[in-house]
């Protein structure tokens, strides 16, 4: 743990709980347009990161290992998400449950947030086999690479391709021998462009070139908030960003049931009330979930540890 960066685990938690926000119906629809910016840096961001964390130096048996355990807690909770929009009211509606939907949504298209699980694996995959057995310079490599995530995206239907590039960025800034802060300085002047950026809504699309403007800018501009936390908020940022798997995996429960809250907010036409419930009730669900699993020793079965929460 000594070796993780700290701006990073900060990033992953602001991003974590953009995502929870804006995975609350009541509040994307009643904030279309900030929803709109959000979804144009916040997964994006996310996987600039996970390219620049990938690890290309393990033996193969311990990367697949790795991922076997990402791989388990995915397919378990994106089946019972599939099954789940069967049966209640939310707008990725299944209409039927089969075999054939099960694999389809497991293995070519999934649902929710997990898309997020499926793209990281496929992605790292890729990565992996370009950068351990392909004897070729690193340009060379990373083009590789890309072209394979090309034909995953475009000829396999798999993945989304300006997901995968995001992805390719953080694996050339990892490649570059440059620190992550060294690349994405943290400055306040980022939020000028930004703000101009996001005022016109043809930017608001993670696959052009505002779209990438607007995830470096974000990443900037965080960066920068940062130096003024306290040391208290910084901690809490840090054990939210350790734990973004586990909220990523179980958040779904926790904002379907947050629906429940609304009616004791119904007075608050801003609906900011219930976002904070909300999603103060999605993060500690989440952790409580998995700090349940750990003292059961369910873990080991699920993510293949002792504990998960670090």
């Amino acid at each position: 743990m000594e070796n993780r960066v700290k701006e990073i685990d900060y990033l992953k938690c602001i991003f974590i709980i953009l995502m929870i926000i804006f995975h609350l119906v009541y509040i994307g629809d009643k904030y279309p347009y900030a929803k709109q910016i959000v979804y144009t840096f916040h997964m994006s961001a996310f996987l600039i990161i996970s390219g620049y964390l990938a690890n290309n130096r393990k033996d193969a048996r311990n990367f697949l290992r790795k991922f076997l355990w990402i791989f388990i807690p995915y397919v378990c909770m994106e089946a019972a998400y599939t099954v789940m929009s069967h049966f209640l009211p939310v707008r990725e509606n299944v209409a039927e449950i089969t075999p054939a939907v099960l694999i389809d949504k497991v293995f070519l298209h999934p649902m929710g947030p997990y898309w997020y699980l499926h793209t990281l694996i496929l992605c790292s995959l890729i990565y992996y086999i370009t950068f351990r057995y392909v004897r070729l310079s690193v340009v060379s490599r990373l083009v590789v690479a890309g072209v394979c995530l090309f034909a995953l995206s475009y000829c396999g239907g798999l993945m989304n391709f300006s997901n995968a590039l995001y992805f390719l960025i953080g694996i050339i800034v990892s490649q570059s021998g440059l620190r992550f802060t060294q690349v994405f300085r943290g400055t306040p002047l980022a939020i000028v462009p930004f703000v101009i950026l996001c005022c016109f809504p043809a930017n608001l699309d993670r696959g052009t070139l505002a779209g990438v403007a607007i995830t470096w800018l974000s990443i900037s501009l965080l960066l920068a908030i940062y130096n003024y936390l306290s040391a208290q908020v910084r901690w809490l940022t840090f054990f939210i960003g350790r734990n973004t798997l586990v909220i990523l995996l179980f958040s779904p429960i926790f904002t379907i049931l947050s629906r429940t809250f609304l009616p004791v907010f119904a007075f608050d036409p801003t609906g900011m009330l219930f976002l904070v419930t909300a999603t103060f009730f999605t993060l500690n669900g989440c952790i409580a979930m998995a700090w349940t699993m750990d003292k059961l020793h369910v873990s080991r079965f699920f993510f293949g540890k002792k504990t998960i929460l670090c």
